[in-house]
């Protein structure tokens, strides 16, 4: 029997390679769990009661878009945090999770040639990897450009020749970055959407750890792209209740851009997609509602990101997140660093080249681990501090 060839070259998940590094391997001590992104702040206790008292949806299939209430509390939260006003019926649509959307945006939106030639999908290095596997899937070419400290840690797709930029369909970028908790500017966002202007190219803008920052919100690309008067199909926007309101079982995301952006990402998903249960729809929309439990949830990362910052005070290379909830620590090199920690300490982190793309000595997350500052706070300083002194003493 014969299998497709499109993702056979696809490189071990990273999770699953991170067992396979170090699950035959004894900890060094109490676990502590610092590799994955799932927030282990609580969510806000009435959501369960939302879910309760609309239970008897589960009776029935759920609207593909998602309900208006949750459409309208979508569109109402992107009115306060970015000012962009959109319309719930054209301009946004519910998600079971951003990754659904990020790949399917790419297979509804990316044309089959550019320019005449194969088209281009740009992607931070490191990044999250289902920018490379929407890319494959659609039979474009994944350009992998460094998101590195020369960089600002954001990839500088200014800089790529012309060549690529004129075959380029789609860029995607995350800000606030996973794993470097780097944030796109004003004028970083005023760049690169004058870049897809010029060569006509769309912009995915991840923006799932937007409400997790030290001081100052960051910068929206929906609001910069306003400001410019970009064609409003140009800039295509992604959020969760994930990481903004801890609610990762939830599965409640949006996608949001020019309506025919969302036509044709709706038309999609009517054959090919998973919309969220109806109970769970009428929870998401009371939690995209509130803002209280997200200021709180925020003043407790501010609290890690002081904790974070005393630890690394006196380690060469630190680099204090600007948000997010991710340290991306530089060592010599990440696999050797992972299996150290595990044996010695029960620390687990995540290598940073699997986060990334490049050869042996190319790979910009090669000499960095990626810790997830999620597990409560005495455990978290625990594990910082056994870290520290493991690598770095």
């Amino acid at each position: 029997m014969n299998f497709p060839e499109r993702f056979s070259n696809l490189p071990e998940y990273a999770f699953p390679r991170l067992r396979t590094l170090l699950d035959h391997h004894q900890p060094g001590g109490d676990v502590i769990h610092m590799t994955i992104g799932a927030p282990m702040h609580d969510f806000p206790a009435w959501v369960t009661d939302v879910i309760l008292e609309n239970a008897a949806g589960f009776q029935g299939y759920p609207p593909n878009e998602g309900s208006p209430e949750l459409r309208g509390a979508i569109t109402d939260w992107i009115k306060r945090r970015y000012g962009v006003a959109m319309d719930p019926e054209t301009n946004v649509m519910a998600l079971n999770g951003t990754r659904e959307g990020l790949y399917n945006a790419a297979m509804a939106l990316c044309p089959e040639q550019k320019n005449g030639q194969r088209p281009v999908v740009l992607c931070p290095n490191p990044f999250y990897q289902v920018y490379m596997v929407a890319s494959i899937s659609v039979a474009a070419e994944p350009v992998f450009v460094p998101a590195t400290a020369a960089t600002g840690h954001l990839p500088d797709y200014a800089g790529l020749p012309e060549d690529v930029l004129n075959r380029t369909a789609v860029a995607y970028i995350c800000s606030p970055a996973n794993p470097q908790g780097a944030v796109a500017s004003r004028d970083y966002w005023a760049e690169l959407i004058q870049l897809a202007e010029k060569y006509d190219f769309r912009i995915f803008a991840d923006e799932c750890y937007s409400e997790i920052y030290r001081n100052d919100a960051p910068a929206g690309a929906l609001t910069v792209a306003q400001e410019l008067g970009a064609d409003p199909e140009r800039v295509t926007l992604f959020n969760s209740l994930s990481k903004r309101s801890n609610l990762a079982g939830l599965r409640s995301g949006l996608i949001a851009g020019g309506p025919e952006t969302i036509k044709r990402v709706k038309q999609l998903r009517s054959y090919a997609g998973a919309p969220l249960p109806a109970p769970l729809q009428a929870a998401a929309a009371r939690v995209w509602a509130d803002e209280a439990h997200v200021a709180e949830n925020r003043a407790l990362y501010q609290e890690k990101y002081a904790i974070a910052d005393e630890v690394f005070a006196n380690v060469q290379g630190y680099m204090p997140p600007e948000a997010g909830f991710f340290l991306w620590l530089p060592v010599e090199n990440g696999e050797e660093t992972a299996l150290k920690l595990w044996q010695q300490t029960g620390v687990r982190v995540l290598p940073g080249a699997y986060l990334s793309q490049g050869d042996p000595g190319q790979n910009p997350g090669e000499q960095f681990i990626r810790v997830a500052m999620v597990a409560p706070k005495t455990e978290m300083k625990r594990g910082l501090i056994m870290l520290r002194d493991c690598i770095y003493s």
